[in-house]
């Protein structure tokens, strides 16, 4: 594991703690970025916070329902070759 970096801070009158700017440079943290706040038997643990869950693909394959005809790969072959056809009788290509 590589050796963490060390730098001082203070903890001011309304509780907050600036951290430097190496710091949030190296984590890619921008102003407004949510942070989870641990405490752990070594001090306290600052996350990235997720904006969604994490989930895998079998807990969210088929959650959206198709209405109408399915297309086939045949129909998307058939509507690109017809747009090439038409932007080369354009010129385009």
């Amino acid at each position: 594991m590589a050796q963490a970096k060390t730098a001082t801070t203070i903890l001011s009158t309304k509780g907050q703690v600036i951290l430097p700017k190496a710091v949030r440079d190296a984590k890619n943290w921008d102003v407004g970025r949510e942070l989870i706040v641990e405490e752990t038997d070594d001090g306290v643990l600052l996350r990235p916070s997720r904006p969604f869950a994490p989930v895998d693909s079998a807990s969210v394959f088929g959650c959206l329902k198709a209405e109408g005809k399915r297309a086939k790969i045949e129909d998307f072959d058939a509507a690109i070759a017809e747009e090439m056809r038409q932007r080369h009788a354009r010129g385009r290509y």
